[in-house]
């Protein structure tokens, strides 16, 4: 799999274990969802920048924790002769807010980035929680893959 990782804005850095995570859990979805030779872009940022992207493109006026901007958006034709990596589109997603709802949640940091990744790229793949039966399918798969990296809540 493809793992592309920055940080924005310019100047902002995490410790390396939020690196390892996200891309474990990438790397888990994908296997897991028959998507280990994807692309994925992952942005770490802060509340400000999300913020202002969750403004712009879902015009809530707050920081948000992970948002997933799809490149796939439902059955698509095969291109004769195109790549063989399927670009899955990008998550954004807040450190800082991370953070406070590890701390809010009783748990580690590296189970919320695990969390918010696994969340990102069920998005990606087309799972949605705006109806309450979609709602109960994503749960359900988050849980399987939050099992199956054996992150526990701590």
């Amino acid at each position: 799999m493809e793992i592309i990782i920055s940080s924005y804005p310019e100047g902002l850095s995490f410790p390396d274990e939020i690196e390892t995570t996200v891309r474990l859990a990438v790397e888990k979805v994908g296997e897991m969802f028959g998507a280990s030779t994807a692309e994925v872009s992952v942005t770490l940022t802060n509340d400000a920048y999300i913020h202002t992207l969750n403004k712009e493109y879902r015009q809530i006026d707050r920081p948000t924790d992970v948002l997933s901007f799809a490149l796939r958006e439902g059955e698509e034709p095969v291109v004769a002769g195109g790549p063989d990596t399927d670009v899955l589109g990008d998550i954004v997603l807040s450190v800082e807010r991370a953070r406070a709802q590890a701390t809010e949640y009783g748990h580690s940091l590296r189970r919320e980035i695990a969390f918010l990744t696994v969340h990102g790229m069920l998005h990606l793949l087309g799972y949605d929680h705006i109806e309450e039966a979609d709602r109960r399918e994503m749960e359900q798969e988050q849980k399987r893959v939050m099992e199956a990296l054996d992150i526990p809540r701590q």
